[in-house]
């Protein structure tokens, strides 16, 4: 009877662990992760990458990982307005230095593969910009149908070229470039007089040039926006 009337065995502490501590909630699955991922973390990293899988909200993130630096297990770096966070280092074994050379070896190997990997990606995007600036299947198929109905059209018109009676002999083509340099020449000849002419007359003008050509009621070419042809 006495030993029923004793009080009941006290939990040792390190059975008994209360809401928030190493093996439950937000700071159990904080040290875990950071544990595992062994780099620095900001709380953000730490939030966007733990909020889907376990539904942390931002504040009980930043909580957790305060109270996981208060108690020594992780540490905290400031670097101006942010705060990083990682796993103490002194709760992972040392590596020899026959580790830490494979470990050089596996960061030349990765670097390789990165600087591999970047140059194929410049590549690609080279690519699919060239692609993007190209037109597409159904536009090639669209373009190519438009293009064989203008070359039908200008062989129909060709045929019909051929076929007509009225063609231009070379004796009649030649004469309508014989006109054409004859004209040509008599328009250059009558501007040059013309703008000797003028310029002699502009000598003793008072006014300018544009006022006088107003005055009179010149029209240059360039009014119109004319050229001598070549000859």
């Amino acid at each position: 009877m006495e030993s029923m009337l004793q009080p009941p065995t006290e939990v040792p502490a390190a059975v008994y662990v209360g809401k928030g501590g190493p093996s439950g909630g937000a700071a159990a699955i904080l040290l875990r992760y950071l544990q595992e991922q062994n780099r620095p973390h900001s709380a953000q990293d730490a939030f966007g990458n733990l909020q889907r899988e376990h539904g942390l909200g931002k504040t009980a993130v930043v909580k957790a990982l305060e109270q996981l630096t208060q108690q020594g297990k992780i540490k905290e770096k400031v670097y101006g307005k942010q705060k990083i966070y990682f796993p103490d280092q002194d709760h992972f074994p040392s590596a020899s230095d026959s580790e830490l050379k494979v470990l050089d070896n596996e960061i030349s190997d990765l670097s390789c593969k990165v600087q591999t990997l970047q140059q194929n990606c410049c590549l690609m995007e080279s690519e699919l910009k060239e692609l993007k600036g190209s037109m597409t299947t159904p536009e090639m198929v669209k373009e190519i149908e438009e293009l064989k109905k203008d070359c039908a059209n200008y062989t129909e018109k060709l045929e019909r070229i051929k076929s007509a009676a009225n063609h231009v002999t070379p004796e009649e083509k030649e004469k309508v470039y014989n006109e054409k340099k004859l004209y040509c020449r008599e328009w250059r000849r009558r501007k040059r007089m013309a703008t000797e002419l003028l310029d002699a007359i502009l000598e003793g003008y008072p006014k300018s040039k544009k006022q006088f050509f107003e005055e009179v009621g010149i029209e240059t070419d360039e009014d119109f926006h004319v050229t001598l042809p070549p000859i």
